[in-house]
């Protein structure tokens, strides 16, 4: 079949590998001009490590592994310790590969079959499904008809849009946004220790890995009103909601947010719909089941949810059999990683004072003697 792929994250590179080598022609449209490569690092855990070995990339994520941090230490005002964070809290599998988001944005367009058609700086206009083909118009004009296209194209998904209705209907803020940006001037050789200070309703923090270090925001607030495709609106947003923080390294932290042309910002927000699937367009990824980054699933949600598409393409002659027996797959995997994200928002981002120390208590007397 001729496929249509839009989006060149994660769920878009895995999709279109997959769906090559199994003798499909994929071509695959990102809005930006270049791969998206900003934020923090990511995981490959549990099931996905066996469907990135049958991908053939296993050994290159393997490759290109790192240990995130030591230590995630939660600090005071002046960056004094006051408690450590519990690993259990956090993550529930063992098997657990952790990348720089870079490395894997490479990996998988490097693992492109030569026939995949990339395309940067383009994006679907309009979608008209007539039951035999989808008729795509593009940003750029260009005009073109597929057999079945794939919306991987994120929590503000267009194809969902156009087909599915306004990301309104389906969107269940968490009440917290975020911010990650590059922070250089924190970055120590060896030094791979996330320090987090918490607020009432904000925390602030460095991660450091290899000889990076990112400055990481989150905050507490009902839906904003915004474009968010406008970066300086979204730094202003994040500058309003640390204003007047002295504390810690919190004002160097904003600066250098600032000063990232990449710096990543979103509000903290799952997608919620009863199928992924309408006619011959299908959603994978954080298109379809965003669980947040609380989760720290979206990637081998990705992996998992890329493979099992093709995989029931391959099973079934009839589309709408194989767009079901996908869902029935890949739903509770979804499913599992958005109930696990809920939790993290009180024990990251703490509403008060007395939830705050409430949080480090407990996780001062979980560490073993």
């Amino acid at each position: 079949m001729k496929i249509l792929i839009s989006g060149a994250g994660a769920a878009g590179l895995c999709a279109a590998i997959d769906l090559a080598q199994a003798g499909h022609t994929v071509e695959v449209v990102e809005r930006a001009n270049h791969l998206r490569v900003n934020g923090s690092p990511i995981d490959v855990r549990g099931a996905a490590i066996e469907t990135a070995r049958g991908m053939g990339i296993l050994d290159a994520v393997s490759e290109h592994r790192i240990t995130m941090t030591e230590q995630t230490m939660f600090v005071d005002r002046t960056g004094a310790p006051v408690a450590p964070l519990v690993t259990q809290e956090i993550n529930d599998t063992p098997d657990d590969i952790e990348l720089p988001r870079e490395d894997l944005m490479n990996i998988l367009r490097q693992a492109l079959p030569g026939q995949v058609d990339l395309r940067f700086g383009e994006s679907v206009a309009t979608l008209a499904d007539d039951g035999d083909q989808v008729a795509v118009t593009f940003a750029s004009g260009r005009e073109a008809a597929y057999d079945i296209v794939v919306g991987a194209d994120g929590v503000h998904s267009a194809v969902r849009r156009l087909v599915f209705g306004p990301e309104r209907e389906f969107t269940e803020h968490l009440g917290v946004y975020v911010a990650i940006g590059d922070a250089p001037g924190q970055a120590t050789p060896g030094n791979r220790t996330t320090e987090v200070l918490n607020l009432p309703g904000r925390f602030a923090g460095v991660a450091r890995y290899r000889d990076k270090a990112l400055g990481i925001f989150e905050f507490r607030a009902e839906p904003i009103d915004y474009d968010y495709h406008d970066q300086a609106a979204q730094k202003r947003i994040l500058t309003e909601a640390f204003a007047g923080v002295e504390d810690w390294k919190v004002p160097e932290l904003i600066k250098t947010a600032q000063d990232d042309p990449e710096l990543y910002f979103d509000a903290i927000a799952q997608i919620h719909l009863p199928t992924w699937h309408r006619g011959r367009v299908v959603l994978i990824g954080d298109a379809a089941h965003c669980a947040t980054p609380m989760a720290g699933r979206g990637t081998s949600l990705a992996l998992l949810g890329a493979w099992t598409l093709t995989e029931e393409l391959g099973r079934h002659d009839d589309l709408e059999a194989a767009f079901s027996a996908y869902e029935r797959r890949q739903r509770p995997h979804a499913e599992a990683a958005q109930e696990f994200a809920r939790g993290g928002v009180d024990l990251v981002v703490p509403a008060t004072w007395e939830a705050i120390e409430e949080r480090n208590a407990r996780l001062r007397a979980a560490q073993p003697l």
